[in-house]
This record gives structure tokens, sequence and C-alpha cells, in this order.
């Protein structure tokens, strides 16, 4: 069995182009993994794989790898105490468009380097990723990247830190020069230099005493730590207060653990990925103060015969309980579904219990996942993350469990899609390999939605956002060379009448032998209210029959009914469907060898054509109950571009620092609002919407959309 303590599951998050890929990389370079350092903007990076992200320079899917790390060392070199520690790390997107990547990241980790740009600060993406730790309760390292970089501050970014994102950052490192002359840190605990040797890629480094010109700052930031510290530990609070000089090195260094784990406090670090300096210590930290599988509260999740509570603890020996939290397709292995292991012991090729289906797994092989490559491993014990082979039907956030010991765990909280657009096949053959790439596409990706328009028959996709649609478009014709066009997503209109008239329709065919005759006298308009309360479910089809005397024979009243009811499907003023329709046939008369079904119905369609047109048609749209949660800065700028998409506004209140605005905005308004709602406010503000209702729609947008439908509707005299 492994040593758990040794085991660290981290996860490296930050806003766009803050280095998080760069990071990864010095970090499999430093512990051995790969013997060359690849750069993201040479496309060269070993956890940016796939074909769009090389092109793009960004990461879309979230990656693993794992590898050992060499601590406590001295001046970077091994010695007699140095032990091997096992990481896994997942190397997360930073757009937003993917934040499905970076939520199913946090969930399964024990901890997070948060990256910071040393020149940009606290980005809104940063807030978000933030927001996303704090729900699952995940310790953090704040690392400042960049620090070579014009303009780099690093005290700034500690400030923004305890500001905006409400946490308290300590520094344990202060950056000796900056820009151009950045060359090392000094450690605020063990009050030396730290200068990064460049032939080792500043694997090794050496100690020299604090610059004169620092010892003020130096002091004065030593004293805000050991404070900090020694708040949340007694013994040292008395000893503070005796002789802040008496804390030796292992008591700071305990009680920061200590502090992070219980997310008191946020440890901030500086360097330059880029220029290899600073990320051995901030890996050094990793071990230092980031927890454990054993650190972390044991996983709590239900029974689901009973409903009760039931724990697990982070022990090879305990009934076996994994989260299977993301799902990828390999043209060479076929589906892999990535796990973590929070107890017990699997062997591959052993069975596993699947909750959600109650079908139980076979887990064929096991796989140690090295970014897009696999090394197949005998088993896996509690504390780690690996992929399995093998299976039939695992979906992301399904609970994988010991067939005699059942446990739901926590699922995650997976987005509801923002956008949609409609695809379809160019050829007969894409018919089939579009079913299969979707469906390939939906499993692997679980904020990508699938419907078939009613209306149109349109395959409709709906996702996170413009570049997230693009980027599945892009792998459906890559990956499984599908070829199709994507078009723009077509608004629901619906129709309505205003009034009831009263109408008289006969039809009188005549051509030799039999003819055809009916007689309908009928009103026509919207259906009552009550009605409508007592029907919800009903297709808001009203048909009274107030015939007597029979003046129409009853046989032939379905026909009647069958024609008005087919007629609601296309309406007479752009040929969209009818809503919520009342048909009250009062009276009428018939021919004794002329009259048949088929008769009223062909009469009732007619009359409704006719009579429709004069009961005053309107023109319903969509509309949508949008929520934006926006900084206080950008309030002016996003209420009125909602009052210029024709939004009404009902309400706002504050959520902490933040303002939301709700309104109910009509569909058609709200094309490429999410883009544009992020260049108002910088990408700070956040938007949900969901349909609310119909209502009319304005005489000059109908006039538009009937104009654009006028070929679809044959007007029939």
């Amino acid at each position: 069995m492994a040593d758990l303590k040794l085991q660290r599951n981290f996860g490296i998050a930050a806003h766009i182009d803050a280095g998080k890929t760069t990071t990864t990389e010095r970090i499999l370079r430093y512990t051995g993994m790969i013997h060359k350092i690849g750069e993201v903007h040479d496309g060269a990076a070993t956890t940016d794989w796939m074909e769009q992200e090389k092109e793009r320079g960004i990461t879309i899917t979230s990656a693993a790898v794992s590898c050992q790390w060499q601590f406590p060392t001295t001046l970077g070199k091994k010695d007699a105490s140095t032990k091997d520690y096992y990481f896994n790390i997942i190397d997360t997107p930073g757009h937003v468009d993917f934040t499905v990547e970076v939520e199913r990241s946090m969930r399964v980790l024990d901890g997070l380097i948060a990256l910071f740009s040393a020149v940009d600060g606290v980005e809104p993406q940063s807030e978000t990723v933030w927001r996303q730790a704090n729900r699952y309760k995940v310790p953090r390292i704040g690392f400042v990247n960049k620090m070579d970089r014009a303009g780099a501050d690093f005290l700034m970014v500690v400030t923004q830190v305890r500001e905006m994102l409400g946490a308290k950052a300590v520094p344990l490192q202060l950056p000796i020069g900056a820009e151009d002359n950045f060359t090392g840190v000094v450690d605020l605990i063990r009050m030396k230099a730290i200068i990064w040797d460049d032939a080792t890629e500043g694997m090794t480094y050496i100690e020299n005493p604090i610059p004169d010109d620092m010892k003020e700052d130096v002091d004065y930031w030593r004293a805000q730590l050991i404070e900090a510290v020694a708040e949340y530990d007694d013994k040292l609070m008395e000893k503070f207060f005796e002789n802040p000089d008496s804390i030796s090195e292992d008591e700071v260094h305990e009680a920061i653990r200590k502090a992070t784990i219980d997310l008191s406090i946020v440890p901030m670090m500086c360097g330059s990925s880029f220029k290899n300096k600073g990320v051995q210590t901030a890996l050094d930290a990793v071990c230092r103060y980031l927890p454990s599988p054993v650190d972390v509260d044991d996983t709590e999740g239900t029974d689901p015969d009973t409903g009760e509570k039931v724990y697990r603890k982070p022990n090879a020996k305990e009934p076996f309980a994994a989260l299977a939290f993301k799902i990828m397709t390999d043209p060479f292995v076929g589906r892999l579904a990535f796990f973590r292991c929070y107890s017990g012991h699997l062997d591959a090729g052993s069975y596993v219990r699947n909750v959600r289906s109650g079908k139980n797994e076979r887990i064929s092989r096991i796989m140690k996942m090295f970014a897009n490559k696999q090394n197949p491993i005998d088993f896996i014990e509690a504390g780690d993350i690996a992929a399995a082979v093998g299976f039939k039907e695992i979906k992301t956030g399904d609970t994988l469990c010991d067939e005699n010991h059942l446990i739901v765990l926590e699922n995650m909280f997976i987005p509801e899609p923002v956008i949609s657009v409609a695809v379809e096949p160019k050829t007969q053959a894409d018919v089939d390999k579009m079913g299969m790439a979707i469906a390939k596409l939906v499993e692997e990706d679980p904020t990508l939605r699938v419907r078939t328009d009613e209306d149109t028959g349109q395959t409709i996709l709906s996702g996170m956002g413009e570049l997230h649609l693009e980027i599945i478009v892009d792998r459906m014709r890559r990956e499984f060379k599908v070829e199709i066009n994507q078009g723009n997503p077509q608004v629901a209109y619906k129709e309505s009448f205003g009034v009831t008239i009263e109408h008289r329709e006969v039809l009188k065919k005549q051509s030799g032998g039999r003819g055809k005759f009916a007689d309908i006298q009928f009103s026509i308009g919207p259906a009552d209210e009550e009605w409508m309360a007592a029907n919800p479910d009903k297709k808001a089809f009203q048909f009274v029959n107030d015939l007597f005397g029979g003046s129409i024979p009853k046989e032939f009243v379905p026909a009647i009914t069958k024609g008005f009811e087919t007629s609601m499907t296309t309406g007479v003023l752009a040929g969209y469907p009818v809503n919520n329709m009342k048909v009250r046939v009062y009276d009428g008369s018939y021919h004794d060898v002329d009259s048949d079904a088929m008769s009223f119905e062909l009469c009732a369609k007619a009359g409704f054509r006719t009579a429709g047109r004069k009961a005053k048609p309107t023109l319903l749209e969509p509309i949508m109950k949008v929520e934006v949660v926006t900084p206080d800065q950008y309030m002016g700028d996003v209420t009125g571009d909602l009052n210029r998409r024709r939004g009404m506004l009902e309400g706002m209140d504050s959520r902490g620092n933040l303002q939301v605005i709700k309104a109910k905005v009509p569909l058609s308004e709200m094309f490429g609002y999410v883009t544009q709602l992020r260049s108002l406010s910088s990408g700070r503000a956040t938007s949900t919407m969901e349909f609310s209702h119909y209502s009319p729609a304005p005489n000059n947008i109908a006039e538009e959309v009937m104009a654009k439908n006028k070929g679809k509707v044959k007007d029939e005299e």
C-alpha cells in the first residue's frame, strides 16, 4: 500500500493567459517526465494535445498528468531526508465557455494552485475559478506568475486577492527586482534570498543574505506573516507576544499548513514559469501546505436504499467508492472514464456497481494518464486518480462502488447552456455519422445539449458560448469526418386570435357524379380563460358543439373537429402554430347524397383560413427571463443594453459587491448577447436565461417576420 501522506492531487486554474499550461510543462520537466520543455506558443505543450488547442494556443479540455517530486531537498539537491511525493495534476482551461472542465476537476481535487498574472492581477475568470473552489471547499496556494514581464507587481496582486476575492492572502516571499531584473525571491520564513541557477533550468538554487535595500520591507512582511500564523494557533500567539523570533521554521510551516487546509489563509508565492523561476518552490509548497487525501474530511455520500448519510475514509481497506468525472474518447483505446478513487482498492478486470444505472460494470483495464497517453497499472487505491477502460455505460458524475456497499457521492454542478445553433448533415451518408458523433460528444461534455426542433426538424445543439459551439462543430468535422451545414438558430414564434367572429362557410363542388357539399356556421376566436385554467395540458383547442335539431348529423362532428385542429398547425399570418383557439359550431346544413366526412373536414379548413384573417390574428414571440450578475461599475451599461433589446426591467438586488438585474427580454433580441455582455463588462458579468412566456410581438417586428415568411404561406382564396 502506498503512503497516502505522500500523495497530492491538485489542479492549476486561472484566467486565460496566466500561464497554467506553461507551469504544468515546467513541473513535468522538473519531475523528469519530459526531457524537453514544449511551449504553448509553438503548439508543443504536452497537455495541449488536441489539434484545436495547438492551433489556438488555448486549453480546451482539462488534461491529467501524474509525476513524482522529491521533497525536502537541500538547495534543490537530494539529501538523506528526501522522499518521493506522488502528484496527480490537472491542467484546466481558462475560458469561461469550458468552465465545466474546471468545475469537474475541482470536484475531485484536494488542492489547487491558483495562478495570477503579475501584470493583470485578479481577472474575471480568476473570480469564477475562485467561486468554484469555494463551492467544493478546495484549499489553495496563490502563485503570481510572469514576474519578468513589464508592469509586474506582486504586492498589487496580493492586495487584489484580498479585496476582490475576499481571501486572506499572506505573502511567503518577496520578489528581488522586477520585470527584466527579476532574479529571485526572499523567503520570509527562512529569511534568506533564493537565486535560481539557470544552468540547471532552475532545478537548483543558491541562498544569499537578504539585499540591504530590502531589509525594511522584508521585516514588515515577515511580521505580517508571523502575525497571521500566530492568529491561527494560540500557542504561537503566546510565543509571538513574548518574542516573535522564538517561533521556529517548522512551527510556522505547520501553522500555515493547518490554516491553508482550513481555508483560513491563502499563502502567496511568485515567480516566472517561462523563465524557470519559482515553480520549484511552489512544488515544495504543494508538499508542505496542500492536503494529502488523508488530511481532507471523510468523503460524504448517501445510501441509495435508505437515503441516510454514509461516510468513507481514505483507506485501501474500506469498501471501494469512486466518482467518474470525465469521459473521453481515444482513437486507440476507445472510451476512457476518468475517476477519482475515494476509498478501497480496485484491481483491473474486476466488477464495480454503477449506482445510477444499477448495473455492474467490468473495468477491464486501469490506466495512469499522461495527457493523451496511457500507462496501464494493475490496481488503484484510495486517494488516486486514474482512467478506466472497457466499461459499457458510465456518464460524467456517476458513482462507482463496491456492489455490496452502495453509496452515492455528491454530483458536480453543471451549468445550463446559453446559446444554440442548428446543424444538419450535408449528404445522406452523413446522417448516421452525425448521430454517432453527437452521441459521443454529449457523452464527453455534459454542458452540450441536443434536441430536435419539432417545427423545423433540425438538430439543435446548445452549449456554453459561441466558442464552445464552434469547437464542437469543428470536432465533428475533423474527428468524426461529418460534413454538416450549420445555421443560425430560429426563433419559434406562435400566433393567436384577438377577437371572436361568426362565419358561415359553404363548400359546393359538382363535377358530374357524386359531388361534395358541406355548410357550417361557426364562431372562432381566443379560448376562454376558465377553460384554459382547467385544461392546462390540452393542445389549447377548445371545441364547443352547439348543434341542435340534426342540422348536421353527429357522425360528421369529429371530421369538423379534425379540420379545425389540423389547421391550427399553420396559422394565417406567417404559418406559425396557433395558440389557444376556441371554435363553436352552432348551425349548418347537409345534403343526403353529396355530404360526407371529407367534405366537412375540407369545409372546416377553408372556414379557418377565411375567418381567421378577420379574427385579428397576432404574432406571439417567446419572452425569456434573464438574470444578469454584474459589478456595480457596469450597471448603467448593462441596463441600457437590455432596454435597447426591448427588455422590461423587473427588479434589482445586490449579492455581496455584485448587482443582480432581472428582466424579461424577447428571445429574438438575445442572440449574441453573451458575447456583447462580456465586452460591456470586460468579461466580469454573467447572465442566465430561461423561457418565461409568449407575448404579442410589436407591429414592426411582426411585419418583418411576415415578410420573411411570405413565400411559405400560400393564400387560399
